[in-house]
């Protein structure tokens, strides 16, 4: 019989090893050892599976970002290839002590192809054990890269920048609101269906200002008529710097104005310290797509989002 539990000190931050793939030990006890520090994750967050002969044999992290006390995503989901009632019993685990933390909703992402710190390979096995479990599918994404330094365009002189600190939020929200009205993001019409496009907005400003950001990175770009036209929300996330969110205004969609946001962002990033940018799209949002790849960054994987509530 398989015993779920918290992990015991000693076993922190390594949880379960794989004797063949130092390279995958080496970065998942890294980037454990990085959440703890942060308290991304706490101690007695990261679940284990123990077999009858006292081995590991699966685990599970609960994540939060810094400065919060309720857990609203896991990572490091292990478990073992023959047996999947051990890796549905851990995500049960999982969301039962998310729930008694506070959290009603319970979210994890699946990367494909592997990439470290997490190297989730066998993605179709790990949708599998998801969706019995009561996860859904909320997003089916794409992953973009850039290294710096790289070589960038210069900013679009069909567009005047204007930042945070000098409009206020108001601007940002209306911009939002028009553009959230016709979203092909998925998680995003949810949103908008939940909570109406002006309900959506907020919930998107309020989601992008958790991640590290100075407000002068946020911008609002007008066109040469003065209307506003697009919105870029660069920032940092526990691991990586980010492009958090650009959107266009639908009367000016078609004028490539997404990787024109794209590389402010990035300029902006790069300026302040960056050394990986990193951002994501819905494989349904073909031009934000063609942004990022028009603005140097690479499609290094795919990503499925599922969320459970609990």
């Amino acid at each position: 019989m398989t015993l779920i539990r918290s992990a015991r000190p000693h076993e922190l931050p390594a949880l379960v090893e794989h004797p063949d793939d130092p390279e995958r030990n080496a970065a998942t006890r890294a980037y454990l050892d990085e959440l703890l520090k942060t308290e991304c994750t706490r101690p007695d967050w990261c679940l284990v599976a123990e077999d009858d002969a006292g081995r590991l044999v699966g685990s599970v992290v609960l994540w939060t970002l810094p400065g919060h006390a309720v857990p609203y995503a896991f990572v490091l989901f292990e478990a073992p290839a023959g047996d999947a009632r051990v890796g549905s019993a851990l995500l049960d685990a999982a969301a039962r002590t998310a729930r008694e933390l506070g959290a009603d909703e319970l979210e994890h992402v699946v990367d494909s192809p592997a990439q470290a710190p997490q190297f989730q390979r066998d993605p179709e096995r790990r949708g599998e054990l998801l969706r019995a479990s009561g996860f859904r599918v909320v997003r089916d994404g794409r992953r973009f890269g850039l290294r710096l330094p790289a070589d960038l365009p210069a900013d679009d002189p069909r567009l005047t920048f204007r930042s945070l600190p000098d409009l206020g939020p108001e601007p940002f929200l209306d911009l939002l609101e028009a553009l959230l009205a016709q979203t092909s993001d998925a998680r995003l019409a949810a949103y908008v269906r939940d909570l109406g496009a002006r309900g959506a907005a907020e919930r998107l400003f309020a989601e992008t200002a958790e991640l590290a950001h100075e407000p002068g990175w946020w911008e609002i770009g007008y066109a040469e008529d003065g209307t506003a036209a697009v919105t870029s929300l660069p920032a940092r996330n526990p691991s990586v710097h980010v492009i958090g969110f650009v959107g266009v205004a639908p009367a000016h969609r078609g004028k490539g104005y997404a990787a024109s946001a794209v590389v402010r962002g990035t300029r902006l990033l790069a300026a302040n310290g960056a050394v990986e940018i990193r951002g994501d799209c819905d494989a349904a949002n073909g031009a934000m797509a063609k942004a990022f790849t028009r603005a140097g960054y690479e499609n290094f994987a795919d990503r499925l989002e599922f969320s459970r509530a609990l």
